[in-house]
């Protein structure tokens, strides 16, 4: 299998899975004061320094959580608990954050979505000139998980806590792939998951920064500061540690990975015709790259190379199963049947030159054959 759908998740590293194997062993409860127990505390406990490390914070600012999503929800409802105001968000968001958005609005507060783009690109200005009096939070990922865009996010952070708003980023998608570092930053919270880079599923952290306060997400317990109450996952916290480590030390790869997704466009857009990079004008993830492919179904086209030993997605896992097409696609102002024509290729350390080029030698004929079957319905689907 070629696995070209890393933005979804990725391969567990072999170190990765030695660390986590060996953290079997610490059977004891992380909250026991006896020797058991704080063998597995010193664990937990080192695996956050090394997350820590990974984003530029302190150890003592990182919340344990169970991934990505349940970090965006911490931080969203955390920050706005009890209170009413305006919540700030790009139009292309994680459904996590979207969706969480929207339960916000439901709740009193006044949402407002800034689109990015044709481009793909978020203009910091159009999001801070959203900012008004009274707004509670600012919520824009660092990097987007369908289409790639890197996002302004510290012009944002910048003006955004001049006015006296809380800053999130998701940087989900960016962690291990791009520096990040959230004193630079500027950013209040964010959110990343052990599972897009290479570590285990199940285990992800919230960074938030010193003076903040959040509403529990989970009460009932002291662990996460009281934020999120319940038994630490030993192993798959040590897992994200260890993926941790692996991605600070291999960020210089990023170029390497680079060059692999600009020579896959480069061979699909000469052997298809009409095929076009969505995004390709904006600064993008290095390992990132969705083609349209008009004419054709991504959902027909996905399962043409699943029957060719090649992974890819067309759209972001977490949405995945629906006919709808993309609210961050229709976002960028495609209409319904070019975001349901839309193939994501996402890329790893692992990806190959070898597998480029036989992924390139599949393509074309399978576009052909998905064009030859597709009927793209322009029924309209969710808004952004």
């Amino acid at each position: 299998m070629i696995y070209l759908d890393n933005n979804a998740s990725t391969r567990l590293d072999p170190e990765v899975r030695e660390a986590m194997a060996a953290a079997a062993d610490l059977f004891g409860n992380p909250s026991s004061l006896h020797a058991e127990g704080q063998r597995a505390r010193r664990a937990i406990e080192e695996a956050r320094d090394r997350i820590a490390a990974l984003v530029g914070g302190s150890a003592v600012e990182v919340v344990l959580t169970s991934g990505g999503t349940e970090a965006n929800a911490l931080a969203l409802f955390g920050a706005t608990a009890g209170r009413r105001g305006r919540v700030v968000v790009s139009g292309v968001e994680h459904p996590s954050v979207r969706e969480a958005a929207v339960r916000l609005g439901g709740r009193g507060c006044e949402v407002v979505a800034v689109a990015p783009e044709p481009s793909g690109r978020l203009d910091a200005g159009r999001v801070l000139e959203a900012v008004v009096p009274g707004t509670l939070l600012v919520s824009v990922m660092a990097a987007n998980n369908e289409y790639g865009a890197v996002f302004p996010v510290p012009a944002i952070a910048e003006g955004a806590r001049r006015a006296g708003a809380l800053v999130h980023t998701d940087a989900v998608q960016a962690a291990g792939r791009l520096p990040v570092d959230v004193r630079e930053w500027g950013v209040d919270l964010l959110s990343i998951s052990a599972h897009k880079m290479h570590g285990p599923k199940g285990a992800g952290a919230l960074w938030v920064r010193r003076g903040v306060r959040l509403e529990p997400h989970t009460p009932g317990g002291g662990q996460e500061k009281r934020l999120r109450a319940g038994t630490e996952n030993t192993s798959g916290i040590v897992g994200f540690g260890a993926a941790a480590r692996l991605a600070a030390a291999r960020l210089g790869e990023a170029q390497g990975i680079a060059e692999r997704r600009d020579r896959l466009e480069r061979g699909i857009l000469a052997g298809v015709p009409g095929a076009r990079v969505v995004g390709a004008s904006s600064e993008r993830l290095p390992n990132t790259a969705a083609v349209l492919f008009p004419g054709a179904s991504g959902e027909t086209l996905l399962m043409r190379l699943d029957l060719e030993g090649v992974a890819v997605s067309s759209g972001s896992a977490c949405s995945s199963g629906t006919v709808a097409p993309s609210p961050a696609l229709l976002a960028l102002g495609l209409a319904p049947s070019e975001a349901r024509s839309v193939v994501r290729f996402s890329l790893s350390r692992d990806t190959t030159e070898a597998e480029i080029a036989r992924v390139l030698g599949i393509v074309p004929a399978a576009v052909a054959d998905a064009r030859s079957v597709s009927v793209v319905p322009e029924a309209s689907g969710v808004a952004p």
